[in-house]
């Protein structure tokens, strides 16, 4: 049995107030339901990407994670602050 290829292309018309209408597969594959954000990116070459946010934030996840492995940055934020308050307590 022949492998059905996977639809990488969709026609969409552009509609009063400039709305577009996602087709369902595209809203299924984006894993969107009503009111859910998206975000239409440009790329270099001109063309547009659309994301929605929850692939934006899946990507984002861990991003710094490794960026200071054993340390708290609001720990460390925190100390700096305090000794900036107490030096401009002994001018």
């Amino acid at each position: 049995m022949a492998q059905v290829a996977e639809k990488t292309q969709f026609v969409v018309l552009v509609g009063s107030k400039g709305r577009v209408v996602l087709p369902a597969e595209v809203r299924e594959a984006l894993g969107l339901k009503e009111g859910d954000p998206i975000l239409l990116r440009r790329r270099q070459d001109g063309s547009f990407e659309l994301v929605s946010f929850r692939q934006v934030a899946h990507r984002a996840r861990g991003l710094l994670k490794g960026l200071s492995p054993g340390v708290s940055l609001v720990d460390e934020l925190i100390r700096e602050r305090r000794e900036e308050a107490r030096r401009e307590e002994l001018e």
